[in-house]
């Protein structure tokens, strides 16, 4: 049994596809998955697949490290090495599933191989989650085509994090939990995995139009901003509002984000003030995430997409 810490996957609340322009972003970590580095048997065809993916990530890295000085702060040697020897991810977080399954494995690569680890901790300085960002960036791009790094910082530090701006980052404390609460925040498993770049250019194309751009900043980041606000002061009345505008946005202007056959289960959440859906992650796919303010009230609709409860409010 491995020794090795578990990484766990993250849930971005608020925020998709807002951070990249600059809006608020509130992320939690969420241990119901996890993946950890270990030495397997490599006959297993799993254990093979994850131990040629090290290799390939490795090449990645050490021709990063070839042609940036900056680049300079993993002991590549010994990963190379490990994976030499039959090191694996041992991951049961999805893959595309916009819950941070490449930042999980980011974060273990550099727990296990920082030179100068910055530790993870709950006192840790701005200065320090802004550096880890930029390494974790650099190496998570190998997965996305462009990260900010945000998703392995999660992953390591494990705790909440306010996202203020790309450069205003800090950990915070979330509400307690209302175990008897009537209301919840769930996922909702879309059944098909989704890609993040594809998404992610589908956006930047869309930003290129001055009416999205305008939606963009006049109203998306607004209601993100406020969803985000009331959520840390347990104003859920509030949320609940700026939730359903939230919601139709998303509806109205980043259709390719959500499953076709979502469309409609979207629409009537809305329609009807029992749940609003939101995207978790980049869309195309993976889980999408889904607010009720009385979620027994909402099971009916729900029930047949197996909605899992994360959070009781």
């Amino acid at each position: 049994m491995s020794t090795n810490p578990l990484f766990y996957a993250k849930i971005l609340l608020f925020g998709e596809y807002g951070i990249i322009e600059d809006s608020m972003g509130l992320s939690i970590p969420f241990n119901f998955y996890k993946g950890t580095l270990i030495k397997a048997n490599l006959d297993k065809e799993e254990n093979k697949r994850s131990n040629l993916s090290l290799f390939k990530f490795y090449d990645y890295l050490k021709g990063l490290s070839n042609s940036d000085p900056d680049f300079n702060f993993l002991d590549l040697d010994s990963l190379k090495s490990d994976i030499e020897e039959g090191l694996t991810f041992d991951s049961s977080i999805p893959q595309g599933f916009g819950i941070g399954s490449s930042g999980a494995l980011v974060a273990a690569i550099y727990d296990q191989y920082a030179i100068a680890k910055i530790e993870p901790d709950k006192n840790i300085h701005k200065a320090d989650i802004l550096t880890l960002k930029k390494y974790f960036g650099t190496m998570e791009s190998y997965f996305h085509g462009k990260s900010s790094g945000l998703d392995p910082l999660i992953c390591y530090l494990k705790l909440p994090m306010l996202i203020k701006s790309g450069n205003d980052i800090d950990t915070i404390g979330i509400p307690t939990e209302n175990k008897e609460g009537k209301g919840a925040i769930f996922l909702i498993d879309s059944g098909t995995p989704g890609e993040t770049a594809p998404m992610v250019n589908i956006f930047m194309e869309k930003m290129k139009q001055e009416g999205f751009r305008k939606v963009i900043s006049e109203q998306f980041k607004k209601y993100n901003d406020e969803c985000i606000n009331a959520f840390l002061r347990s104003d859920y009345k509030p949320l609940l509002k700026s939730l359903k505008k939230l919601s139709n946005v998303v509806l109205k202007h980043f259709k390719p984000m959500i499953p076709l056959n979502f469309h409609e289960i979207w629409k009537e959440g809305i329609d009807t003030n029992s749940y609003y859906l939101k995207l978790c992650g980049s869309g195309g796919g993976g889980y999408i995430l889904g607010f009720a303010p009385d979620y027994e009230k909402a099971l009916p609709v729900l029930s047949k997409y197996k909605p899992e409860v994360i959070y009781t409010f």
